[in-house]
């Protein structure tokens, strides 16, 4: 397409007349000047067409600018189809993608697309119905698994076998919270006191007196029994705690490990004992003078305080023991006991703190071998449980010994002359458990058909 030739400025007529000189092309161009300029003029201001901007480049003729406007509508027809084919995309994208999409996509695809599933219907169940069909359920599996595992011969066999022989597997037993009901009682310490037990069982040897009875050249084990036997005597009348007693005679055989006393002094090395562990547990302790009168005047007050004294100076004023009435009081507890086991109880473990000869055992193991014997003797069942294991520290097989040994001083009480504790507990407000018979698969073979 040829391009308008350029004129001369000088050349160029101010009026409308045009271009002067210009032959055949001034007049051709100058015929329709006015109008052809209002027409160019209004096809070059199409600078949108259907919302498409468009920036020629060159001189814009009316076939060039058909051109244009068909590539617009081109270009609006694509991104219509590709909207179609491709719906819920969001953005611009390239000729070729929209032609892909829409040769991939079928028609069938689209049905899947935009076709919803029927919803699930929902059938209510009542807990009833539930509770039946679970049963149900179960029973099926039982059923299976009683035809998975179908005894064979040989397993009812070896079952039977190990039934004959005492070897079946019997359900665990159960462990009591003996410490349930105190949970409330802030003076049961129920937080601490296991703890407080497994201190005792760790230092219970520390203060625990050694074999002694060697060392006194003038004390044998028939005058401690006798010593002990007026110690509990004097307990009861003053109506004194368990505490202090067992304390009292922890004191003296720890002093007797340790100095050797004239036979004279011994009454007197018990006497200071009882008033030093009554002080120390009693909220009334009795006075000096009430010992005094007590011993038939047989010390001075001034000799009982100098004895107390030097009994103190041995021990290095270690009075906070772990007795064994420490111990039992927590193994009674823990063998859930009505009152009969309970006196029972005392009444072996005081019979075993009379005689020297249970010196060789712990605190811990005379109060365990003591509720041991105790219900061998009221034949309760179990004789020894779980709970009892857990809390005492021991088994049945440990224990055998000691309570035999307890057993043994039940058998012979009643032909003693030291006869204040089988007195004690002849009383019936303590259930006159030293009245019935030992227990009989504890008792040694000589006394096995004595009876108190």
């Amino acid at each position: 397409m040829a391009s308008r030739p350029v004129v001369p400025l000088h050349q160029q007529a101010r009026g409308d007349g045009g271009v002067v000189g210009g032959g055949k092309q001034q007049k051709k161009n100058g015929a329709g000047d006015g109008k052809n300029r209002k027409a160019l003029g209004d096809i070059g201001n199409l600078d949108r067409v259907n919302g498409v901007e468009i920036k020629p480049n060159r001189p814009i003729t009316r076939s060039f600018c058909a051109q244009l406007l068909a590539n617009a509508q081109a270009a609006a027809a694509a991104e219509n189809n590709k909207k179609l084919a491709i719906p819920n995309v969001a953005g611009p994208k390239p000729d070729g993608v929209v032609v892909a999409a829409k040769r991939v996509a079928p028609k069938p695809a689209e049905k899947k697309i935009t076709a919803k599933p029927k919803p699930p219907e929902v059938i209510e169940i009542s807990p009833e119905e539930e509770i039946k069909k679970d049963k149900s359920v179960n029973k099926k599996k039982e059923g299976g698994d009683a035809k998975k595992k179908s005894q064979t011969l040989t397993s009812v066999l070896t079952a039977r076998s190990k039934a004959a022989a005492g070897l079946t597997k019997k359900p665990k037993e159960q462990i009591i919270d003996i410490d349930a009901a105190d949970a409330g009682n802030e003076l049961a310490s129920v937080e601490y006191i296991e703890d407080m037990y497994k201190f005792f069982k760790l230092v219970e040897n520390e203060s625990h007196p050694h074999d002694y009875m060697d060392s006194q050249p003038e004390i044998n084990e028939r005058m401690r029994a006798m010593l002990v036997d007026w110690l509990i005597d004097v307990h009861t009348k003053f109506d004194l705690s368990l505490e202090t007693l067992y304390l009292t005679i922890n004191i003296v055989d720890r002093f007797l490990a340790v100095k050797i006393v004239p036979r004279r002094e011994l009454q007197l090395v018990g006497v200071s004992a009882m008033l030093m562990a009554s002080k120390y547990e009693e909220i009334w302790p009795p006075e000096v003078n009430d010992f005094v009168c007590l011993s038939d005047r047989a010390y001075t007050h001034e000799q009982i305080l100098v004895m107390e004294k030097i009994i103190l100076g041995k021990m290095e004023w270690t009075l906070t023991v772990p007795t064994p009435f420490v111990f039992l009081v927590r193994f009674i507890k823990a063998s859930v006991p009505d009152q009969e086991l309970e006196n029972m109880a005392h009444f072996l473990s005081e019979l075993g703190m009379m005689q020297y000869a249970t010196l060789m055992y712990c605190p811990s193991m005379i109060a365990a071998s003591a509720v041991f014997a105790a219900r061998c003797t009221l034949n309760k069942t179990p004789i020894w449980n779980e709970t009892l294991k857990l809390h005492t520290g021991y088994s049945q097989e440990q224990l055998m010994d000691c309570a035999r040994l307890l057993v043994s001083f039940h058998c012979t009480i009643g032909n003693s002359k030291l006869k204040v504790v089988y007195r004690k507990f002849s009383d019936p407000q303590r259930g006159a458990v030293a009245m019935l018979p030992p227990a009989k698969n504890l008792m040694p073979e000589s006394s096995s058909g004595s009876r108190v």
